[in-house]
């Protein structure tokens, strides 16, 4: 078991390591109360009881293509994730910063600590009702095995759906909740898995047929639609959140927005719309609107980290199984 004093700083892992897996080790290199000890990609892992050098590790994943090559503390493996845990070294948390593809890869690691035996908090930025479906459906194996769960802890789901559980807590009744979001990313390769999981939710796409595209693909879909990808009634585990939380019904819940995969400036800004009834019988609709100047990494990451921080406390008072971001509230990480 990973115990470890209160006031000691959290040793983190981040699984995977492409756009989103950088930035959070980027974000946790400025924070003194979680730092980066354990990094895996598809080829290979790095763990240093002392902690990562971001900078190092980033370096050597763009240059050699895994952390595995990083001296000395860097192996390679095709099994990185598994063999990561078995190594046993200390984690207190580990932030899956993995694609969603295909539907059940979360829960499947998930499963592999599940079976390691190892103790502490996993959070995930999962996007799909039917991936955090069937996690919440681990609830019992996940407590069993003393591991604190938090998942759909990104930015949608995660610090919208938090933003739209606070919001209800004005009305008697919510008729809507309305998530749109604009992405602007300068180059779409930074960020592979995450624009082939937005390819997955268009119309006469699926997982599978995303998941299969090669890049030339992609980049020919990008060119036919100007680098612009436009979603609507998204397949969004922020429905299922909400509902299990039990503040509206999932059929109220829709999630749509605008990727621009050719520019960093967002097509259009980020909020949720609340709508419902008061107790004094007026319709009235709250809206959350997040800064442009924000980028998906930081609004991902920052919350990740803050429910991460959450998780542990709660796992320090012996509390274990599944929670969401609708359920919880993340804790600032300093």
């Amino acid at each position: 078991m990973n115990t470890q004093p209160t006031n000691q700083p959290i040793r983190v892992g981040v699984l995977g390591f492409g756009g989103l897996g950088q930035a959070a080790a980027k974000l946790l290199s400025s924070k003194g109360e979680m730092f980066l000890v354990a990094a895996a990609d598809q080829q290979g892992y790095a763990y240093s009881t002392e902690g990562l050098n971001t900078q190092e590790c980033i370096k050597t994943y763009q240059s050699q293509g895994s952390v595995g090559y990083l001296e000395p503390v860097g192996r390679l493996s095709n099994n990185s994730i598994q063999d990561l845990i078995a190594t046993t070294q200390p984690v207190d948390g580990y932030f899956l910063a993995l694609p969603n593809l295909p539907n059940d890869f979360i829960p499947s690691v998930a499963q592999e600590f599940i079976k390691s035996g190892w103790r502490g908090v996993l959070v995930d930025a999962i996007k799909r009702t039917s991936a955090v479906e069937q996690l919440l459906s681990m609830k019992d194996e996940l407590q069993a095995a003393g591991i604190t769960y938090m998942s759909g802890c990104g930015a949608t789901p995660g610090l919208l759906t938090a933003a739209a559980a606070l919001a209800a807590q004005s009305y008697a009744e919510i008729h809507k909740v309305e998530i749109t979001f604009g992405v602007g990313i300068a180059n779409w390769e930074a960020y592979r898995a995450t624009v082939r999981e937005d390819i997955g939710h268009m119309p006469g796409y699926s997982v599978e047929t995303a998941r299969a595209m090669t890049d030339a693909e992609v980049e020919a879909l990008l060119d036919k639609t100007n680098g612009v990808l436009t979603l609507e009634n998204m397949e969004h585990a922020d429905d299922v959140m909400l509902e299990f939380a039990g503040i509206c019904s999932r059929d109220r819940v829709t999630v749509g927005g605008v990727v621009d995969t050719r520019n960093a400036k967002k097509p259009l800004s980020t909020n949720v719309q609340v709508t419902g009834r008061t107790f004094e019988g007026k319709i009235s609709t709250h809206t959350f609107t997040l800064g442009d100047e924000t980028s998906m990494a930081a609004n991902v990451c920052g919350p990740a980290f803050g429910y991460l921080k959450a998780g542990r406390q709660l796992h320090q008072r012996g509390i274990y199984g599944i929670f969401t971001a609708a359920e919880i509230m993340p804790q600032f990480v300093k």
